[in-house]
């Protein structure tokens, strides 16, 4: 997945008070759209050092915390054991790659992981694939923002066009609404943060 190197060399310094923030209110967001989660399984898809889906561990049957970069899952794996937890494990896989998986969830969950992802539709097409029929993929990114310039990140997401191109993958349903709002929280620009929610 994009920027691999980058997240290998920073893993153990991510955790960040900001970052914990931030993803303590993703989660929130993301567990609105569960349905009787208990019974259901879950993929944190670049999940980091697991910030996220750690949040929603007693929200879901069982979660799968999947990301490139084997040192974020390393440190994944250690709060794991440290807390007992048996309904969760980690994989290391790259859908951007092109490679087949025999992975399967329902519910699929990603949050700031879009915009490292260089070619979007290609790989929210192989998520498509990896959810059982009637399950959703939510993501949690940064709505389009033009005062944001870089080579290794998109600049944000419009929501219509994204969910446009949920509907072209097959996605019988989508929608989106804007979750958070902060100072210096993107690029150190100030931005927005969106939920989509996409159901198979």
């Amino acid at each position: 997945m994009g920027n691999t190197e980058i997240f290998e060399a920073m893993a153990h310094k991510y955790d960040t008070p900001e970052r914990i923030e931030i993803a303590t209110m993703a989660a929130n967001a993301i567990r609105e759209y569960f349905d009787n989660g208990k019974v259901k399984s879950g993929i944190d898809f670049g999940c980091g050092t697991g910030l996220v889906g750690l949040n929603l561990l007693d929200d879901l049957g069982h979660i799968v915390f999947l990301d490139t970069s084997a040192n974020m899952l390393e440190l994944v794996d250690h709060k794991l054991t440290a807390s007992g937890i048996q309904n969760a494990e980690t994989v290391c896989f790259d859908f951007e790659a092109g490679l087949s998986s025999d992975l399967h969830a329902d519910y699929i969950f990603m949050a700031q992981v879009l915009l490292h992802i260089r070619d979007v539709e290609p790989v929210l097409s192989r998520l498509y694939e990896v959810l059982n029929p009637g399950g959703h993929l939510i993501i949690v990114d940064f709505d389009l923002n033009e005062q944001v310039a870089s080579d290794i990140v998109h600049n944000g997401f419009d929501q219509s066009s994204l969910k446009s191109l949920m509907t072209k993958i097959g996605f019988t349903t989508a929608a989106s609404k804007t979750i958070y709002t902060g100072s210096k929280i993107f690029m150190n620009q100030d931005a927005s943060m969106f939920l989509l929610d996409a159901e198979k």
